[in-house]
């Protein structure tokens, strides 16, 4: 028989006949592999994958995909991205704790109670909660263990075996889940800041304008719209692109979530050129009022 095509946790292995060299593209979702090489396995002739000698473990060559990651300097690396991770940390810790003054205000003082400020509030938890998804995604991510494994594994050991893939992916349900709210909230933000250009714009364009009226359909757009396509996203990558974590991209799959996301970025920037044009041509009104003499006397 063939070889039957199996997932290693890299690559998806097509079939292969019994005694020949299967080869398949390097993946081009590992940002530091060779994207024109190819990774290699060999059919035995009774139709299995062949083992190494030493283990017994698929035998797989990545040898042209690691080719960019035989200078990889280890130390250096992880200096650097413990620095990067001190900085953020900081820095979203700061901007936690001072969206938290600021909520805390508005939601205090009666006098600040107003849509405005709800939005202003709505803006503000959604930059807290995507601060305290980061934090649980590098912990449940990037915790001690996790981190120990990745660097038991070397580049030689890469090029050269491949282990088969965990059978029971239950152990990897809390690491999606993290993946999928940090998104989601990422998302929000983008949402959130487009209701309050829809604000601003509804204030200065519609004469009779209800707070209260609207603001059940803003806080639709600010938390519900992101959650339909991060749904339908996370749908479509259990479905076809079921890899551990979800923290790597999955090819075209990216463009469900940031499609969205860019077309909320593009309206903002419409209305934000909408409203300038508009008090623009008010304070050109103005002075050409005070300018006429007839107004004067």
């Amino acid at each position: 028989g063939y070889c039957s095509p199996e997932w290693d946790g890299i690559v998806c292995w097509p079939e292969g006949s019994p005694g020949k060299l299967v080869s398949t593209a390097c993946p081009e979702y590992i940002y530091d592999f060779n994207h024109k090489g190819l990774a290699y396995r060999r059919c035995d002739n009774n139709g299995t994958w062949a083992l190494t000698t030493t283990n017994n473990k698929t035998w797989a060559n990545y040898s042209e995909c690691a080719k960019f990651l035989s200078h990889y300097n280890q130390n250096n690396e992880k200096e650097v991205f413990d620095r990067l991770y001190l900085i953020y940390t900081v820095g979203y810790s700061i901007s936690l704790g001072s969206l938290m003054v600021a909520v805390i205000i508005l939601g205090y003082f009666r006098r600040l109670h107003c849509t405005r400020n709800y939005i202003h509030m709505h803006l503000f938890v959604s930059f807290m909660l995507r601060g305290i998804s980061i934090f649980i995604k590098d912990v449940v991510l990037y915790s001690g263990s996790a981190i120990e494994d990745m660097e038991r594994v070397s580049v030689e050991d890469l090029k050269s075996i491949t282990e088969a893939p965990p059978a029971n992916k239950t152990q990897f349900i809390g690491c999606k889940l993290a993946v999928t709210l940090f998104l989601y909230f990422l998302a929000t933000n983008y949402y959130w800041i487009l209701v309050e250009g829809l604000y601003l714009h509804s204030l200065i364009f519609m004469t009779f304008f209800s707070d209260r009226k609207y603001l059940w359909g803003f806080t639709l757009i600010g938390w519900g719209v992101p959650a339909m396509f991060v749904t339908v996203w996370a749908s479509v990558r259990a479905t076809l692109a079921d890899t551990e974590c979800w923290d790597l991209s999955a090819g075209n799959l990216k463009w469900i979530v940031q499609v969205p996301i860019l077309t909320a970025i593009v309206v903002n920037f419409m209305l934000f050129l909408n409203i300038i044009r508009v008090l623009a041509t008010k304070l050109r009104e103005t002075n050409a009022g005070r300018c006429d003499t007839r107004q004067q006397y």
